[in-house]
């Protein structure tokens, strides 16, 4: 197995020749903010949970 060249590992590694601001952070499947994902994901969930809730009520009531 051989070394890899500088221009291999920035290409398989997504660097750069220079190092990005501190502000820029990463970014995840489109998500820069990671620490609010947990609660974005709860969110939705109680928001589908109460949908489906209320569309069952009204089904109920219908009949």
């Amino acid at each position: 197995m051989r070394e890899l060249t500088m221009n291999e590992i920035e290409f398989v590694s997504g660097g750069a020749d220079e190092c990005t601001s501190e502000g820029e952070g990463n970014e995840y499947a489109g998500v820069k903010d990671t620490k609010s994902i947990g609660k974005d994901l709860v969110n939705i969930y109680e928001g589908v949970v109460e949908a489906t809730s209320h569309i069952i009520e009204r089904v109920a009531n219908a009949l």
